[in-house]
């Protein structure tokens, strides 16, 4: 595996092994990242094209200095936001409506993940990406804190108020007892 300099590099040369390469890479993260915050799959699938289209035209603005990662990451999570923003403004369609019903027995795991999934779905869409970034892609505060543009403190308290906020839903909905959770309130912020 080529070290990213000599990848970007070579991808500003035009070759297109390394810009397979670089596609190959990243787009396991890429994807993640855009099915989690979008949580539509085509719409997932399209922000990823989009990325890796910017990707290419901005590899010229990328400082050698710095991890491809965070940066690739940082026009994903950008993008996302861009997809979200048309999203709210355009009417709401439904891809499809599923009729069969549900034969599988209950399991209590399963609707706990269910709930987590909404609880991280229903997050304001800052606490969405650096829980998304830290809990499911595993990457490092320095390198969210790139990818969204802020401080790391900041991305250290996004998060706590991510964690707070899904405990709280799902103490709510009776799935997390009472104890688990902090006495501090949330604040708004």
């Amino acid at each position: 595996m080529l070290a990213d300099a000599v990848l970007v590099k070579r991808c500003l040369t035009g070759c297109p092994v390394a810009s397979r390469e670089l596609v190959e890479r990243f787009a396991p993260d890429v994807i993640a990242v855009c099915r989690r915050l979008l949580i539509n799959e085509h719409d997932a699938e399209d922000v990823t094209q989009e990325v890796f289209i910017r990707v290419f035209r901005s590899l010229v603005r990328w400082d050698g200095e710095r991890p491809l990662r965070p940066w690739v990451l940082g026009i994903a999570v950008n993008r996302c936001r861009t997809a979200i923003g048309k999203r709210a403004k355009a009417p709401v369609i439904a891809d499809y409506l599923d009729e069969s019903p549900d034969l599988k027995p209950a399991d209590d795991s399963v609707e706990l993940a269910r709930e987590i999934r909404a609880a991280v779905d229903a997050l304001r869409t800052e606490y969405r990406e650096v829980f998304v970034l830290f809990h499911e892609q595993g990457q490092p505060y320095e390198e969210i804190a790139e990818a969204v543009g802020r401080p790391v403190g900041t991305v250290k308290t996004w998060l706590h108020r991510a964690r707070l906020e899904i405990l709280d839903r799902l103490r709510c909905r009776g799935l997390v007892p009472e104890e688990v959770l902090p006495k501090t309130p949330i604040s708004p912020g």
